[in-house]
């Protein structure tokens, strides 16, 4: 497995590598947003009636993928682990951990991906790929005016928007372009709710509000996996077209692969139908439960492809869930992030 030892001690609030347990994986953070600049997120895309989360479209960087193989396996790097998931506040609801997140890219105009709320410790984190965070178009930047709005729906902000705090990735991302840890965990603050006359004021947090996914790594793959998303966009052959506005799902089960030309040697696929645009980040539910719409994220769609060359994309692809992703994720789960406007 590859691996990057952290040589340096940097606060969580500042930008870039944050300390880890000898042995353990490097953690990369970066701010989103201060309070002030939060307000101003806000108000970009829930005002003149959510226009901007209208008009946005999905971010179509890296997602087809033409070389991909498969491989044996992918190893562990230790034990299985899991955190468990918080069922949603009104079990039998539609699943609102789901939801997209909306970004200004570098063209300067808006965009949006998949993002999942996760359990954390302050019930305050987003679970989506990297690239869906960090600006790979341009160096050391992350995506401006980043939001989670949970259970999008039509273009609307049904439970609220939740604007991002603090990213978190693994070191190999930002630095080296590795889609290997092309996953992202984001702390968002309270959610943000706009009147009729589009007056802000401050929600709950995300996790009390929609549930949270649980988390799971070292997971040995040929488990049956649930892809929820937004997909977008007509297959290369034209005959079947998502629309982006409402969840869509599919199951499958996972099996190892490798994509050279994104320096991905150890990911995990699954046979999905998704269109890439707009499914970026995805969620992949291990032992997902109907009744509660809740199960354990163990994959996170990075790219799709079409592997057999009939001009349909076939299959999704997600790093491979390891215990290095498992200390990013508790990095950023243990980090409180607040409200945005005052109590």
């Amino acid at each position: 497995m590859k691996r990057t030892s952290v040589a340096l001690l940097v606060g969580l609030m500042g930008s870039g590598l944050v300390a880890s347990p000898a042995g353990a994986a490097s953690v990369w953070s970066d701010p989103l947003a201060s309070q002030t600049t939060a307000v101003e997120a806000a108000t970009f895309w829930l005002g003149d009636g959510g226009a901007n989360l209208k008009s946005a479209t999905p971010y179509s960087v890296q997602t087809a993928v033409d070389d991909v193989s498969p491989r044996g396996d992918v190893p562990a790097d230790g034990k299985p682990g899991s955190v468990p998931p918080i069922s949603p506040a009104t079990p039998g609801e539609a699943n609102a951990t789901s939801g997209k997140v909306f970004f200004v890219g570098a063209d300067g105009l808006p965009h949006w991906c998949t993002g999942t709320a996760v359990q954390s410790q302050y019930r305050n984190l987003v679970a989506t790929a990297a690239h869906c965070v960090y600006d790979t178009q341009r160096s050391d930047a992350t995506l401006g005016k980043w939001v989670f709005v949970p259970g999008y729906s039509d273009g609307t902000a049904p439970r609220g928007l939740y604007v991002g705090k603090q990213a978190f990735t693994h070191y190999d991302f930002p630095a080296y372009g590795d889609y290997d840890r092309d996953y992202a965990f984001v702390n968002v603050y309270s959610g943000l709710v706009s009147s009729a006359s589009g007056e802000l004021s401050n929600g709950g947090r995300l996790v009390d509000s929609v549930g949270g996914q649980g988390l799971a790594w070292n997971q040995p793959l040929g488990s049956s996996v649930e892809v929820l998303g937004y997909p977008a966009g007509s297959h290369p052959d034209g005959k079947q077209f998502y629309t982006g506005d409402s969840l869509e799902s599919s199951k499958g089960d996972t099996t190892a692969a490798m994509a050279p030309s994104l320096k991905a040697e150890e990911l995990a696929a699954v046979g999905s139908p998704f269109t890439g645009e707009g499914a970026l980040g995805s969620s992949w539910l291990l032992r997902y439960d109907n009744s509660s719409r809740t199960g354990l994220l163990n994959g996170i769609t990075a790219g799709v492809s079409d592997t057999d060359g009939n001009l349909r994309y076939d299959t999704s692809l997600s790093p491979y869930f390891d215990g290095e992703l498992s200390e990013v994720y508790r990095a950023a789960a243990t980090m409180w992030s607040g409200t945005v406007l005052p109590a």
